[in-house]
């Protein structure tokens, strides 16, 4: 056993790791600058010491320090680590001693990867799990069991999916994002995937994506406008649900919509099969798969005005989300979908601006909050002046209460919704606010 430190704990990525080594029977702590409901949990369920905000004295005492891409050199705990001669690893650096011994069934891509994570977990239902998502079939982004295979979601943002040790790898789709990582090199953020890809002996992959249908390499090819038929919507109980034939395989239901919800599962099928699964088996399993937090989640689930929670941030993922809520939009009879978004980065939001503009075709009303900096310098974006074709509102604020979604500006309430279909987008402190928890 060792005593293992986190600086940056409230992460959901190192958050993860932290609960997969308490399982494994390691004494955790950690920090970060806020209390918040993910180091709640940590300190209430896994025994974890949390400090908050950072602190040197944190690390008095531990065998090895784990820290995220977010930490600085110059923060104190780190700083004090160094001093003390404690080992210090990146979570990229540390994937290599937590994952180096597991049969490890990763899941990489630009957009999907935490839902086919979280459906494979459902297919693999006594496998360990880390996700960069909280599955709701369990509650959390981690599973435990006490056997050697884990279910990893591989983060491409600073290659750390090449220290995974992947037995079996899935690619949903590739497409430049991170590439400030990556130097703008797009030979060097391609190169990154092919090497994942090497890394595995087995590979699932979306063979319409254009770079992964390009690579020549042994492959388990999954050709959606060929292999998947007869995709049909429907509501269970008011909730989103996707049917599907696959192959020869017969019919599938999976928790969403959209056509994307039935390629992330045919992807995680294929896989399952691939591991020894019965189709069988799998067919019933993938019925225990209820969505992820943030993703389509539906928060609040009324006859006359239902709210809708998505982590989309870039402009393809929030493109498939709109598809899918006007089919929910239909089916539920409303007659407005009205959208909130918190852009997440200036970088982002200029790099994919005009994508952004045309991504919310279809909305009725459009509320766009401040942008959510992540860390950056703050960049005079006109946003105002980029989205004038919609029906807008430019707002400080939302929040949720007694059913009705607040929208704000300049300390007064500018719009109130109580019927109809609302949906928040963003990675930032947008979750909270919907749920009125901000």
């Amino acid at each position: 056993m060792k005593k293992i430190h986190f600086i940056g704990i409230g992460g959901i990525g190192l958050s993860a790791l932290a609960k997969f080594l308490s399982n494994d029977g390691h004494k955790i702590s950690g920090s970060d600058i806020k209390q918040t409901e993910i180091t709640n949990d940590l300190a209430t369920n896994f025994d974890a010491k949390i400090t908050i905000p950072h602190h040197e004295d944190a690390v008095e005492g531990v065998d090895r320090v784990i820290y995220s891409a977010a930490v600085r050199p110059n923060n104190p705990e780190y700083q004090k680590a160094k001093e003390l001669g404690i080992e210090l690893l990146s979570r990229k650096e540390s994937l290599k001693t937590i994952l180096g011994e597991k049969e490890v069934y990763a899941v990489g891509g630009a957009h999907g990867k935490s839902t086919t994570s979280a459906m494979l977990a459902s297919l693999l239902h006594e496998s360990n799990a880390l996700i960069g998502a909280i599955a709701k079939e369990f509650g959390s982004n981690v599973r435990s069991f006490s056997n050697n295979k884990v279910v990893f979601e591989a983060d491409e943002s600073d290659e750390s999916f090449l220290n995974s040790n992947p037995t079996l790898a899935i690619v949903t789709n590739v497409e430049p994002e991170h590439m400030e990582y990556y130097e703008y090199d797009e030979e060097r953020f391609y190169n990154a995937y092919r090497n994942f890809l090497n890394l595995a002996k087995v590979r699932v992959i979306n063979a319409e994506d254009e770079f992964l249908a390009s690579l020549d390499v042994d492959s388990i090819k999954l050709y959606p406008s060929k292999d998947i038929h007869n995709i049909v919507f429907v509501l269970v109980n008011g909730e989103p649900h996707t049917k599907f034939e696959l192959l020869d395989l017969g019919t599938f239901e999976v928790f969403g919509f959209g056509n994307h919800i039935a390629l992330d599962a045919a992807l995680a099928i294929l896989a399952a099969l691939e591991l020894g699964e019965n189709v069988e088996n799998i067919r019933t399993n993938l019925l225990h798969y209820k969505g992820i937090k943030k993703r389509f989640d539906i928060i609040q689930n009324r006859e006359s005005c239902v709210v809708i929670d998505d982590y989309g941030h870039h402009p393809t993922e929030i493109k498939v989300t709109m598809e899918s809520l006007q089919i929910y939009k239909y089916l539920r009879d409303f007659s407005k979908l009205n959208v909130i978004w918190q852009p997440h980065k200036y970088s982002r939001t200029m790099d994919n601006l005009q994508a952004f503009v045309e991504c919310f075709e279809g909305v009725d009303e459009l509320v766009i909050l401040p942008v959510w900096a992540a860390g950056e310098l703050e960049v005079d974006i006109d946003l105002k002046g980029a989205f004038s074709r919609y029906k807008l509102l430019m707002a400080d604020s939302v929040t949720k209460e007694d059913g009705i979604v607040k929208v704000f500006k300049d300390g007064y309430v500018i719009r109130e919704y109580s019927e109809g279909l609302v949906t928040a987008f963003g990675a930032g402190d947008i979750t909270y606010q919907i749920r009125g928890e901000a």
